[in-house]
């Protein structure tokens, strides 16, 4: 069994000793992910500020390597726990390397003075973070991307066992959000690091995680695996989401449907239809689908942005009263979309259904640059 690195225990945090959220309970083990997420101004900020000591907590305790932090002298929690918060930093005249080099504190005494061993540590987390060729810039000279590596870099320097990070993707473009978690994810994995943060894109925190805490009131709304939080339901509870949805099996949020009867039926399957749904969306036009597979991947996303969707059980052909219902849907439109899956076998019936569109003279569209063009 693993033993806890970091565990809270009914701590209760705010501000001028009101509490904001109480009774929170949590664990963390070594080289694991535990990841806020939440609504903003909901607290996860307050959460990691108090962890970190640099908010007063108002109850519970705070146990760091299963001893309680208040108890542990400063230099000692920066040798177990680093932090990376959210505010931009703005030093002045200082070089990546030297700005870095600040995260050995702990290490180098009242003078601060660094050996060539404590200048091997730096090097070595300025490589770890893909920086090394930005050490010798300045600070105040370097990219959004570059500075949240240069952050990262000084909390590894503090060789800890814990790292706190405060919306840690904040200011990056997807590419180095990906590149900054892929860093957090080897770390654990391959340092033993555990790591706690809030993320607001709920998508990389699902797959990044081992554990997630869901912040909403003065409680703690949920906490468990990903698996055990995202659903549907729970991320609509959490975000308040009345107009449009969450798929928790594809990670992904969907805008609203369009309003109104459909003007157009789509035959799709196998993914090929994600961007006819999603084009026909962005234009404010009603559609119909079908006929989709119960595991087809193109329902997860037609069943949220269609006005009507004809599906049949996975692995099943469609039965007569599902080909009726999607002719019906038919012969309700001008016009019928084909975006060019693959028929036969199981799905044979979608051919039926686009000879019947042409025998009752529809309108067929075979591409995203003819949906673009016709007028719905």
């Amino acid at each position: 069994m693993k033993s806890d690195k970091l565990r809270l225990d009914s701590l209760a945090v705010g501000y001028n000793g009101v509490p904001l959220i109480s009774d929170i309970t949590l664990s963390l083990a070594k080289g694991e992910i535990l990841t806020l997420i939440g609504p903003n101004g909901a607290g996860k900020s307050t959460i990691l500020k108090s962890i970190t000591r640099h908010l007063a907590t108002i109850a519970g305790t705070v146990y760091l390597d299963e001893k309680n932090m208040q108890t542990i002298k400063g230099t000692d929690v920066a040798k177990q726990l680093a932090v990376v918060l959210t505010e931009r930093i703005r030093p002045e005249l200082m070089t990546c390397f030297e700005f870095v080099s600040a995260g050995r504190y702990p290490y180098t005494g009242s003078f601060g003075m660094l050996t060539e061993q404590d200048r091997e540590v730096v090097k070595k987390a300025l490589e770890k973070v893909n920086a090394l060729d930005i050490a010798d810039k300045d600070i105040s000279r370097i990219s959004d991307g570059q500075r949240q590596r240069v952050l990262l870099a000084r909390a590894i320097c503090q060789e800890p066992e814990v790292i706190v990070l405060d919306e840690p993707t904040s200011f990056l473009d997807i590419r180095h959000k990906i590149e900054l978690l892929g860093i957090l994810s080897d770390m654990a994995k391959n340092s033993g690091i555990s790591v706690v943060m809030s993320l607001h894109e709920i998508d990389l925190a699902q797959r990044i995680s081992d554990k997630i805490v869901c912040v909403k009131g003065d409680r703690i709304a949920a906490y468990g695996t990903p698996e055990e939080i995202f659903s549907d339901d729970t991320i609509k509870k959490l975000y308040d989401i009345e107009c449009g949805s969450f798929n928790a099996l594809l990670g992904n949020i969907e805008l609203a449907s369009p309003c109104g009867e459909p003007k157009c039926f789509v035959i799709g399957g196998g993914g090929l239809g994600i961007p006819y749904y999603r084009a026909l969306q962005k234009r404010g036009i009603p559609f119909a689908a079908g006929i989709l597979l119960g595991n087809d991947i193109d329902l997860a996303v037609a069943a949220p942005l269609a006005k009507y969707v004809v599906k049949t059980p996975p692995f099943m052909t469609a039965s007569s009263g599902d080909i009726a219902e999607a002719e019906k849907l038919i012969d309700s439109v001008g016009v019928v979309i084909d975006c060019g899956c693959p028929m036969g076998g199981m799905n044979s019936f979608n051919s039926e259904l686009l000879q019947y569109a042409a025998e009752h003279g529809k309108t067929l569209i075979r591409s995203l640059a003819e949906l673009k063009e016709a007028e719905l």
